[in-house]
C-alpha cells in the first residue's frame, strides 16, 4: 500500500481527478473536484493537498486535506474531506493511512489539529478524533465536527 500525494506526484492528476469525481461528484460538482485537484499542483500554499491509496496498481482509496468541507465553521482548518476505501478493502484499517498522510501535511504545514464533518459515529474515534460539535451546510443539512490533535 502507498499513499500518493497529487501535489508530490503530479503525474497523478488526471487519475486523481476521474477517480475522486467518480466517487463523490454528481454532474453539478464535477468542476470543483477537478479545478481544485488541478490547481493544487501549482499552488505556494500547503492547502489543498489530494491523496490516493494504491495496493500495486489499483487505487482503492482517496482523501482530500483542505481548507473548508462546505460547513459553516469556517473558523476552523485544515478539514479532511472526500475519504473512499473501495468496499472490497473497508475493514482492514486502510482509511487510517489516508488520515495519517492528511495528518502528517497538516503538522508539517505549521497546523496543530485536523477537522473533519461526517454522519458517521465510531469510525473516527478509532483514528484519534473527537467530536466537537455540529456544522451546517450551505444546502440545509448539518453534520458532526471532529477534531484531531496533531
Amino acid at each position: 500500500m502507498v499513499v500518493i500525494s497529487v501535489k508530490e506526484y503530479p503525474q497523478y492528476k488526471n487519475t486523481a481527478i476521474q477517480y475522486i469525481q467518480d466517487k463523490w461528484a454528481n454532474e453539478n460538482s464535477m468542476m470543483v473536484y477537478e479545478d481544485c485537484i488541478s490547481n493544487c499542483i501549482t499552488s505556494d500554499s500547503s492547502l489543498p493537498q489530494w491523496y490516493l491509496l494504491i495496493d500495486g496498481r489499483q487505487i482503492i482509496g482517496c482523501a482530500g486535506l483542505i481548507t473548508n468541507d462546505f460547513i459553516s465553521r469556517m473558523d476552523l482548518y485544515p478539514w479532511v474531506c472526500a475519504l473512499y476505501i473501495e468496499e472490497s478493502y473497508r475493514g482492514s484499517g486502510y482509511g487510517s493511512l489516508l488520515l495519517d498522510k492528511a495528518k502528517q501535511d497538516a503538522k508539517k504545514s505549521g497546523f496543530f489539529s485536523l477537522y473533519l464533518c461526517t454522519d458517521h459515529i465510531g469510525y473516527y474515534e478509532k483514528c484519534n478524533f473527537r467530536y466537537i460539535g455540529t456544522g451546517y451546510h450551505p444546502w440545509g443539512e448539518k453534520s458532526r465536527i471532529y477534531a484531531a490533535d496533531l
